[in-house]
């Protein structure tokens, strides 16, 4: 403040005024999580969780029986998405029963550790991401029954009170042979049905090597949408190590109204720690 004197009167304070500080936006209008599985590698799974807690983030997780339950558990952390089911397949007879078995366990983990939404495939995954059973021509009878599935599904979530999601998976580079990977599969699916318990997890990773045009994407999916996934094209990565301008999908986003949950399913290109606050910086808009 400044101080004006008279010899005349008396001492007189007359207070600066200051224009107001901008406001700067310090948190993402989006709930944030990362993928346990794919950072600190050298840690316990209940370690990475608290760490990821700690740092304001939910957790995703992949299969349950690998890990301590009851250490996930006192971890307090929120758990956005894990695995849905543990084998089984959307196009057949015999894989959708299976399915829909490892489904109902999983739902009983899912509710002990308050998992927001249980996540499917259009088949069960083995090593290195390769479906267990390949299928390269997905006929119209497959079609038919994994709608029939995904209805089970949806049975089993009422009675469960869970929410399931499917996520597309990319073809040409992670998974071949993987039945309904492409996000325009896996919105069909899902819109067909229309269900508020069965959601896309819309993966953006698989999607720009599959498809691309990622905003139109995100708008076509909009009123399915469950959860969104990231990782960079290529290496898979945290944002800003490849070819995404994640802060144009993340504007375009929030613009959308978007207001679910943004979920990091990406390897570290080094610091874990540096990548998760990388992926903070480019989805805080």
């Amino acid at each position: 403040m400044s101080v004006r004197r008279n010899r005349a009167a008396p001492l007189i304070v007359i207070p600066t005024i200051r224009e107001p500080p901008m406001s700067v936006s310090t948190t993402a209008p989006f709930p944030l999580a990362a993928c346990a599985e794919m950072l600190w590698r050298d840690k316990p799974i209940e370690w990475r969780a608290s760490r990821l807690r700690e740092m304001g983030f939910g957790v995703g997780l992949w299969n349950w029986p690998e890990h301590d339950l009851a250490k996930l558990e006192a971890t307090g952390a929120t758990f956005t998405i894990m695995n849905g089911y543990l084998a089984g397949r959307l196009t057949d007879d015999e894989g959708a029963a299976e399915l829909i078995r490892t489904a109902r366990e999983t739902a009983q983990v899912g509710k002990r550790l308050g998992v927001q939404r249980l996540n499917l495939h259009g088949t069960g995954l083995g090593d290195r991401g390769l479906p267990v059973q390949p299928i390269e021509v997905v006929t119209g009878a497959m079609w038919l029954k994994a709608r029939d599935t995904l209805c089970r599904v949806v049975d089993l979530a009422e009675q469960e009170g869970v929410t399931f999601t499917i996520e597309n998976l990319n073809l040409p580079v992670d998974h071949p042979g993987v039945p309904f990977g492409r996000a325009e599969d896996t919105l069909a699916l899902v819109s067909s049905i229309g269900h508020a318990r069965l959601r896309l997890n819309l993966d953006l990773y698989h999607a720009q090597i599959g498809e691309g045009n990622l905003i139109e994407l995100c708008r076509k999916c909009l009123p399915w949408i469950g959860e969104i996934q990231v990782a960079d094209v290529p290496g898979r990565c945290e944002p800003g190590t490849g070819e995404i301008n994640w802060r144009g999908v993340a504007k375009a986003l929030k613009a959308m109204d978007y207001s679910g949950p943004v979920g990091m399913e990406a390897w570290a290109a080094g610091d874990p720690d540096a990548a998760l606050e990388a992926f903070r910086e480019a989805f805080t808009v």
